[in-house]
């Protein structure tokens, strides 16, 4: 034994001595560091980056190394409140709503919150915490994801660390799923299954998923599970595990589209068929005659209100200005064309494009779901997570790039009157739009 550890410390050295390192970034990032110390974020991130890039080239055919330090960096984690997100105040308080069998659908936290036979634990506490914007707006979360929340609620009792451990437990389950499903499909379509770890151990997806409890990693589970079913021509269940993946968050509805060609057949009116019926049997226990208008309302607020981040709106919204136009009318305008152009580009990749293999169909939704967060006027860092799921299916890498780069958008939140900074977004959409347009122009060559 002492002569197997010291010949795999001299193979591993430096990675494991990287690896330590790392483990005592996510350490500060996770209890000692404020999301308004925008240097020390950036510093921690850009460190964690590094590392995250030199022990895949290092150890990526190391599975169990790369495991047990994915495993070990999100366990750091799992005692802090999340510190770069105040959502999950309102995923408690959603959880709690649903655990004593509240709709939380039908009635905003504002109104809640003066009810004097209020049930929810740290009721106080958590509608300080999640903010006004959040406290005056229905919940946008679905119906599966709210029963997490439930769940999470339920098993975490009156403490709010303890439902965030649940949750983050949850999270941690749901980012192996990925890691498990995501080898067995990179190997069906012939790709190196190393190249799942770009997701695994990549500090955004531990930061923001793990560490700020967001539950994109949950519908990518449910979505990277479905796409391997069809990987193996399981497609009824393919459909059923679909559905879950929509009922956590509503974006694998934008690919819907896409599966007509990809099925060509009648299997697509079945597929389709169980789709509809598993979301319409999770949606069921929510239904209420304001439930359609209420969740609509909230998911309308996305296009037409909120800004975060955007690419292709801040170039808009700046031309608007020179020719004296008001950004608050003009974001509803730009919100209200957004879909019909997100629709047009989901059909064209649809009917131009032939998606009868599953390599095929997995590049249209990346090109699908890139265009759509290029127009988008809000894209959080957390969401293009889902890119960086989908690269690892295809031979395009952009989405590692900006998963490093869009960390610069967090300086928004290091000033007092929240204001972004057009500069370091520029940085950050450039250096997304110069390494994409270098694979492609890579690829056409080597066409």
């Amino acid at each position: 034994m002492p002569n197997s550890f010291t010949s795999y410390w001299k193979l591993h050295k430096v990675s494991i001595l990287l690896a330590l390192l790392c483990s005592a970034f996510y350490f500060v990032f996770a209890y000692q560091l404020e999301r308004t110390d925008f240097i020390k974020l950036l510093t921690l991130f850009a460190g964690a980056f590094f590392i995250c890039f030199k022990l895949i080239q290092f150890e990526k055919w190391n599975f169990k190394f790369l495991l047990i330090v994915g495993i070990f960096f999100r366990l750091i984690f799992l005692y802090a409140e999340p510190n770069l997100s105040q959502d999950y105040y309102r995923f408690i308080w959603d959880g709690e709503l649903v655990s004593h069998f509240i709709n939380p659908f039908l009635q905003v936290p504002n109104t809640l919150i003066d009810q004097a036979d209020l049930v929810i634990p740290n009721a106080k506490e958590l509608h300080n915490g999640m903010g006004g914007l959040s406290a005056r707006h229905f919940s946008n979360y679905p119906p599966l994801n709210q029963l997490l929340f439930g769940v999470s609620a339920y098993l975490g009792g009156s403490s709010i660390l303890g439902v965030t451990i649940i949750m983050r437990i949850m999270v941690i389950g749901a980012d192996l799923g990925i890691l498990y499903f995501g080898r067995k499909l990179l190997k069906n379509i012939n790709q190196s299954p190393h190249l799942i770890f770009w997701y695994f151990i990549n500090p955004l997806v531990i930061i923001e998923l793990t560490g700020n409890l967001h539950f994109e990693g949950v519908m990518l589970f449910f979505f990277v599970w479905a796409l391997y079913l069809l990987s193996v021509r399981k497609w009824e269940w393919a459909a059923v595990v679909y559905a879950c993946s929509i009922a956590v968050k509503l974006v694998p509805l934008l690919f819907l589209p896409l599966f007509i060609t990809y099925f060509r057949s009648k299997k697509i009116l079945g597929f389709y068929g169980i789709i509809g019926a598993v979301s319409l049997f999770l949606f069921l226990p929510f239904y209420a005659s304001e439930f359609i208008n209420n969740y609509s309302q909230t998911i309308g607020l996305w296009f037409s209100n909120f800004e975060f981040n955007a690419g292709l709106w801040n170039v808009v919204k700046q031309i608007g200005i020179q020719l004296d136009a008001k950004p608050w009318e003009l974001i509803k305008t730009y919100g209200k064309v957004t879909p019909v152009l997100t629709i047009i580009i989901v059909l064209l990749f649809t009917f131009l494009r032939k998606n009868e293999k599953l390599p095929v169909l997995i590049t249209s939704m990346l090109w699908v779901l890139t265009i759509y967060y290029f127009m988008s006027a809000t894209v959080h860092p957390w969401y293009v997570i889902f890119l960086l799921v989908l690269t690892a299916f295809t031979k395009y890498r952009y989405a590692i790039i900006w998963s490093a780069a869009i960390v610069l958008s967090y300086y928004a939140y290091s000033l007092t009157e929240f204001k972004e900074s057009l500069w370091l977004l520029a940085i950050e959409y450039m250096a997304v739009f110069a390494f994409l347009i270098y694979e492609l122009i890579a690829y056409r060559n080597k066409t």
